[in-house]
């Protein structure tokens, strides 16, 4: 599984570095998705991730 932040929406609020820390990461004050493709150990954190970003920042394919 693929994700991907929406790099116009997110506000580098940190939610999602901390809630799955694998995937996502903060580099000059945005998220970033730290994997091409999300290990399937990671995908239930990624999706929370995803669920739990404030502005829905977060997509996935």
């Amino acid at each position: 599984m693929k994700f991907k932040v929406d790099q116009e929406t997110c506000v580098g609020c940190g939610a999602c570095e901390n809630t799955c820390p694998d995937v996502f990461g903060l580099a000059d004050d945005k998220s970033q998705v730290k994997v091409d493709s999300v290990p399937a150990e990671f995908v239930e954190c990624a999706l929370e991730a995803e669920e739990g970003c404030p502005v829905k920042a977060i997509s996935h394919e």
